[in-house]
């Protein structure tokens, strides 16, 4: 028999099929050892077949067979054909998206414990041997208890009661659980007249996708839960996706309180063992939901009978690292394969998906009310031009101050938002005006008062504080710019006996970070709980009556046309975490620009009127989902290494574009809006096309290794900058 094999290398001259003798033992999807020049490779069986178009004598053996069931199953494998031919990219990048990343480098394996229990037969035992009594007395009450957990309780006694034939040991494989205490019993669930209408259109659409667009707190979740619930009672599985790891324990909650054992997570925030054991699960088919972040859209299962992707819109679904994926393009081949349905929802849909299902290509289902007509929070826009005029230098506005005061008088809770992490933005000089940037990255430090040092969110170098500016030598340092630290130092000035949690990237390292930060305000062992974007997404507690919003417009003015678009998404995000329950929520929504259109909508939950404005805008500025953007992006430590590659490039997508005139609209090359990130050069080929007939082409140019620099293609990219 011959095995078909690609080498587990990502490198364009290895990105084919050789061929290998191999056994009975060999399936397609199985990692095996092979003879690869001099040394020895892993790779992935992708067919096997009778003959090879090469001598026999001519062939190699595979050395071993490195699982016991094929790592990858059959769908997996077409999956990755697909990926590789979609994005460009070798076909070992593409099925390494299927493993868990420590499987493939050999640096996680199966983890086996040792158990003990009575054998049955009770010999003698000298009198005044109490160990050896307290342990026979304490297996008689347990059944049988870890070897190790014994020998620390009762010591030498336990070996001796091995040797005279009481205790029989067992050795056992041991699966490692995350979030082992997350998960409550199963809660009542009757459906409302608007889940139950939304499920059954679901059941009975003709439609792949269907978009669930629901406000906060409409019941959204449990219309999932029931359609998964019909796929496990039709012996199918499903996947349940969600933008962020901070959102994966409460829905992992959610739905383990429902479906039990059924469930496996997948995210990087677990431990390489339990990450590993999760994915087992799944492909042994001993779990029958995967729940995680973007890459559970890989995960093992088979049987597909529902895909689910919450806040469908959110930017964390498009990939930045090859292969440069979107999550839904990877969903909907899934669900066509399966013939299974993918439901997509959000309060904010993306203008490009919300067009998609106002034209009839997906189903459209309206969830316009929360659960028992429960209102909307009213939002109080704070014009902060005013405050300012009035003396006020802090973060808070009066409104807010009072508001906040009333909260926790009541002794509700209350969230800050800020998506902006550190204690100041930017750090400048008052003699010369510079601002301190990074030494790697082109973008400015971030104090950090905590920790007292300059920090890079880019690539995370730290930097001592100046004690002089770096240009002029002045010593007039000026801290500018408000963090979520320094609104936690502010806030506890304001409220001293107030408990004030902060979420963000600095405070949620570690595998449960973001768990413990979120249960601990669930449990009201907080009163404020103060954050950047993580806070504004899918999180319910009911305590909640208050949502304070600072600096809303700061992320209008990035050059980026999704820029509006994605501040209308997140304070409304933000607002409906308030007055979940039964008291009535409101927001404070402090802006320097009050009478932006873009807030204004958001103000008024009018989603409807801002998708009609917003695809006015694109569709007379022609850009997407009239357009598709094109970006071939060029990065190299070496400036002269980096433009002279960006030369050779431009000229190559110049004769396209020479010929394809009529496809393009734009067509230019220029830095990057961050010209060095990590210490790399960033230049930018930026075109906007009509049509996607070149895009061959143009991927074709960036499949020429340049040395030391990287070459690669970005189509529509979720962060322009």
């Amino acid at each position: 028999m011959i095995a078909e094999v690609i080498i587990d290398i990502a490198h364009s001259e290895v990105d084919k099929i050789f061929d290998y003798l191999c056994g009975d033992d060999v399936a397609a999807g199985m990692r095996v050892a092979v003879p690869f020049g001099r040394s020895t490779a892993t790779g992935f069986v992708m067919r096997i077949k009778e003959e090879s178009d090469f001598p026999p004598e001519k062939l190699k053996k595979i050395y071993r067979v490195e699982d016991e069931l094929p790592a990858i199953n059959r769908e997996c494998l077409l999956l990755a054909q697909k990926i590789s031919a979609r994005y460009r990219c070798p076909m070992a990048l593409s099925l390494r998206l299927f493993l868990p990343a420590e499987m493939r480098t050999g640096k996680v394996g199966k983890t086996y414990r040792e158990f003990a229990r009575l054998s049955g037969e009770l010999p003698p035992i000298k009198a005044g041997a109490r160990a050896q009594m307290a342990c026979i007395q304490y297996l008689e009450e347990q059944g049988e208890a870890p070897l190790s957990e014994l020998r620390r309780m009762f010591s030498s006694a336990v070996n001796t009661l091995i040797a005279n034939g009481a205790i029989v040991t067992e050795k056992r494989r041991v699966m490692r659980k995350p979030y082992e205490t997350v998960g409550g019993g199963e809660e009542k669930h009757i459906l409302t007249a608007g889940q139950t209408r939304a499920v059954g259109t679901v059941r009975t659409t003709d439609k792949t996708v269907t978009l669930l667009h629901g406000v906060t707190g409409s019941g959204k979740t449990e219309v999932y839960l029931t359609l998964i619930a019909d796929a496990l009672r039709a012996g199918k599985t499903a996947i349940f996706l969600v933008p962020e790891i901070s959102l994966t324990p409460q829905m992992f909650s959610k739905l383990r309180g429902r479906f039990r054992e059924k469930v496996a997570i997948l995210h990087s925030g677990l431990s390489a063992g339990e990450r590993f054991d999760e994915w087992e699960r799944l492909r042994l088919g001993e779990a029958k939901i995967a729940v995680g972040a973007r890459s559970a859209v890989f995960a093992p299962i088979e049987n597909i009978g529902l895909i689910v992707i919450d806040e469908e819109h959110d930017g964390s679904y498009s990939s930045e690292s090859s292969p440069r994926y979107n999550t839904f393009d990877i969903a909907y081949l899934r669900a066509k394969y399966n013939g299974c349905k993918l439901v997509l929802g959000s309060a904010t849909p993306s203008v490009e998906t919300y067009r998609r299902a106002k034209e009839g290509e997906f189903e459209l289902i309206s969830m316009p009310d929360r659960i028992n007509a429960r209102p909307l929070p009213k939002v109080l826009l704070v014009d902060m031009r005013r405050e300012v005029r009035r003396g006020n230098a802090t973060p808070f506005s009066l409104a807010l101050r009072e508001k906040l005061k009333t909260c926790l008088e009541k002794g509700n809770q209350a969230i800050i938002f800020l998506n902006r992490r550190g204690y100041s933005q930017t750090v400048m000089c008052r003699d010369c005006g510079n601002v301190v940037k990074c030494r790697n990255c082109d973008v400015a430090l971030t104090y950090h008062s905590e920790e007292d040092c300059l920090k890079c969110h880019y690539c995370g170098a730290r930097y001592k504080p100046l004690s002089a500016c770096p240009a002029c030598g002045g010593t007039h340092i000026h801290y500018m710019g408000t963090g979520t630290q320094r609104v936690v130092g502010e806030l506890k000035k304001l409220y001293p006996s107030a408990k004030i949690l902060r979420m963000d990237v600095d405070t949620t390292s570690g595998k449960e970070g973001h768990y413990k930060i979120l249960k601990q305000f669930a449990d009201r062992e907080a009163d404020i709980l103060v954050g950047t974007q993580m806070v504004a997404k899918g999180h319910d507690f009911p305590s909640v009556t208050l949502v304070g919003i600072l600096d809303a417009d700061m992320s209008l003015h990035f050059p980026d046309y999704r820029s509006g678009e994605r501040t209308f998404q997140l304070v409304t995000q933000v607002a409906g975490r308030s007055g979940r329950a039964g008291e009535e929520g409101e927001v404070v929504l402090q802006t320097y620009d009050p009478e932006n259109y873009i807030l204004r909508f958001a103000a008024e939950y009018d989603y409807e009127g801002f998708y009609a404005h917003e695809i006015g805008v694109r569709g007379a500025m022609m850009y997407p989902p009239f357009v598709k953007i094109v970006r071939v992006m060029v990065t190299g430590e070496d400036e002269q290494e980096t433009l002279s590659a960006l030369r050779s490039v431009y000229e190559k997508l110049q004769e396209i574009y020479a010929a394809h005139e009529e496809d393009f609209l734009f067509f230019n090359r220029m830095h990057s809006p961050i010209k060095r990130i990590q210490n790399k050069f960033r230049y930018q080929v930026l075109m906007r096309m009509v049509t996607s007939g070149p895009l061959e082409e143009i991927y074709a140019v960036t499949e020429e290794k340049y040395k030391n620099v990287l070459v690669y293609v970005e189509e529509n990219p979720s962060n322009l900058s």
